[in-house]
């Protein structure tokens, strides 16, 4: 089997971290990329170094916020940093994972992530993007965040997959040698049930002792959109389990 050097921004993050031991466990070499390990895509710090002899970029770094106008800086010199190290590098391509509905996104995180959509796509270097649904994994962030034995959460709707699936998905389009048509849709992946965060979040919250109670997406940038299922799958959106609660059963 033939192998690629792979260079994973964001390696150690929620989805970096299974990318890794995806590309690993398929034999490939990997650049892990990281301000742990000592590469700051922002700052520009050990990227040349890191990138020395990489074909291929897989971009998962994130931004910890949702303040749309510090998202998009970060994904706006991000984007930047690697395309124009990349091609000093003669990496051959970028493939970074975004959202599902990003296109459609008008404020907040999903609006920074269409910028770092278009500057990726705009070059030098060919990108290749992957839009996923939210992960299975935020559910408890959200939870996480309100420190609280009531927590409220937006009953909108969504269909959650797990960060597994997405980097899995994510791999095999960095590997695979066929060039995406222009015309063709950007590829989604998301989970294979149609739920809402709220519902997804009482199952979580009963093993907590949380009690979750829905509620609107008032002060959520683009609740509107989301609310009509603006950033559910596309109908050429590939479904990948497990559902939420197969996936809770498996993570005690």
């Amino acid at each position: 089997m033939s192998t690629t050097k792979f260079a994973v921004a964001g390696a150690t993050g929620r989805l970096g971290r299974h990318v890794v031991d995806v590309l690993t466990e398929r034999g490939h070499r990997v650049v892990p990329m990281s301000r742990a390990t000592g590469v700051d895509i922002i700052t520009g710090d050990g990227l040349a170094a890191a990138l020395t002899g990489v074909e291929v970029i897989i971009d998962v770094a994130s931004w910890h916020g949702s303040e749309q106008e510090a998202a998009t800086e970060f994904f706006r010199t991000s984007a930047r940093n690697l395309q124009e190290a990349g091609q000093k590098a003669g990496v051959a391509q970028i493939t970074v994972a975004s959202i599902i509905g990003v296109d459609k996104a008008t404020a907040g995180f999903l609006a920074a992530k269409k910028v770092h959509e278009e500057l990726l796509l705009s070059g030098p270097l060919p990108a290749r993007v992957l839009r996923a649904a939210q992960f299975h994994e935020f559910v408890g962030q959200l939870l996480d965040w309100q420190q609280s034995d009531v927590a409220y959460i937006p009953a909108l709707p969504t269909q959650l997959v797990a960060c597994r699936t997405v980097a899995e998905e994510l791999v095999d389009l960095a590997t695979d040698p066929g060039a995406t048509a222009p015309e063709t849709p950007i590829p989604e992946i998301a989970g294979p049930r149609k739920e809402t965060m709220a519902e997804a979040a009482q199952l979580l919250g009963a093993r907590r002792g949380i009690k979750v109670v829905g509620v609107g997406g008032s002060g959520i940038p683009d609740a509107e959109i989301a609310a009509n299922g603006g950033f559910l799958p596309s109908p050429h959106a590939k479904l990948a389990g497990p559902t939420f609660q197969e996936w809770l059963d498996t993570h005690p």
